[in-house]
């Protein structure tokens, strides 16, 4: 043991909980398949981390962790009402004690888990939810803003999910070649969910989305190289890189919001947007072409158009044409207007934008009323312009972009 205060002991339970929560869940589910019930173990041993660790932090805090884990899920077991169920749970986890006997080398079956939770049997609206959770540790609320659904219906769902999954005995594992179709897409959306969750705070304030990006383009990496010849795959990851590799441009010395027309190149990761247009070279040759090809190829269009001095607005549109009929998502159609926008000016463009008023997930998305404030005031509508502004700035959660919006508003004048 090290030594330790309440301070440490706090710190080094946010790390693990950051760096390994979903792969303590993966594997202590793996064997019982009881997501729900590991997730609640683990929950137990982080309190007790917090109660004995500013004693002394454990030299290895993940094999303390499961181990504190494991013993709870076997307690609980042992509880059951059912007694052959109880007793199917304590071989698997018996079965389980002895399989990692070495705890410092921990399974990672986190991408497993992920295959588990993209299961047919699982309904295809919660699946990239439920990777969120288990293998990400988000709570309902954050998954709910991230899929514009309420928190209570979302953390209903996600529980009948992982009743399903037990209930199924659906197992952890990554699927054949034939089955890798219909399960990859939810795959990859959840890790672009969690890529976009972290994306969501530049500066890395927040302790539980710091290193959530970081995470998510691991995920993406694993994923490309466990199923090489999949196009998606590749294309989530050059997407994923050409957004990193801009990060650090997002603020200004001032820590103030830059949007992309402004940023200076001199702060992008060169070296990472070069992998992503290797990665997009090489997804263009197998042959399918898919959503996250086609989002990374705006973004490589995007970065060309600040290099050469000049944007290639009618390729975008063409991009995002086919997005459009790809997906039908409304992002896509408000991404699509603001393209229309530089070609054929305000008016075309706000004809093209979604309706809020028939869409309702678009009433508190706030670049929905971005995007229109600045439509409508290109258009000379100030008056409803600054309205659209005041709806964007009060669903804003970042302060830069907040105020951001608030100097847009203020330019109406």
């Amino acid at each position: 043991m090290t030594e330790g205060g309440d301070g440490q002991a706090r710190r080094t339970a946010d790390r693990v909980a950051r760096e390994s929560y979903g792969k303590l869940v993966a594997y202590l589910a793996s064997r019982t398949r009881d997501v729900a019930a590991a997730e609640d173990a683990l929950s137990e041993a982080f309190a007790a981390a917090l109660a004995e660790w500013p004693k002394g932090c454990p030299d290895n805090p993940e094999a303390w962790l499961l181990t504190v884990a494991r013993r709870r899920m076997i307690d609980g077991a042992r509880h059951r009402q059912v007694a052959e169920t109880a007793a199917d749970d304590l071989r698997e986890l018996a079965a389980s004690l002895d399989a990692a006997a070495d705890e410092r080398a921990i399974p990672d079956q986190r991408l497993a888990l992920m295959f588990a939770c993209a299961h047919p049997a699982i309904d295809p609206a919660i699946r990239a939810p439920l990777m969120l959770q288990v293998v990400l540790g988000f709570d309902a609320e954050a998954i709910a803003s991230a899929f514009l659904v309420s928190p209570a219906s979302m953390a209903k769902r996600l529980v009948r999910a992982k009743q399903k999954i037990r209930a199924a005995g659906i197992p952890f594992r990554v699927p054949e070649r034939e089955e890798l179709p219909a399960r990859l897409g939810a795959v990859l959306d959840a890790i672009y969910a969690a890529f976009a969750e972290g994306w969501t705070d530049p500066a890395g304030t927040d302790a539980a989305r710091r290193d959530l990006a970081h995470e998510a383009i691991f995920l993406a990496r694993l994923v490309a190289e466990l199923i090489p010849g999949e196009a998606e795959a590749l294309g989530l990851v050059a997407l994923v890189l050409y957004a990193e590799a801009r990060r650090c441009a997002r603020r200004g010395a001032d820590g103030e919001f830059v949007p992309l027309a402004e940023q200076r190149e001199s702060a992008w990761d060169a070296a990472m947007i070069d992998e992503a247009e290797a990665l997009l070279r090489r997804a263009s040759t197998l042959g399918a072409i898919g959503r996250y090809q086609l989002e990374a190829a705006v973004q490589s269009a995007h970065i060309d158009g600040r290099r050469r001095g000049r944007t290639d607005w009618a390729a975008i549109l063409q991009l995002y044409e086919a997005l459009s009929a790809l997906t039908g998502s409304p992002v896509v159609a408000i991404n699509r207007a603001l393209a229309i926008a530089e070609i054929e000016g305000a008016g075309a463009a706000l004809a093209a934008m979604p309706d809020a008023n028939e869409d309702e997930r678009l009433r508190a998305y706030q670049p929905y009323w971005a995007a229109r404030a600045e439509l409508l005031g290109r258009s000379g509508a100030r008056d409803e312009a600054r309205h659209a502004y005041d709806i964007a700035i009060g669903l804003e959660r970042d302060d830069a972009v907040r105020r951001f919006l608030q100097k847009r508003q203020a330019m109406l004048q």
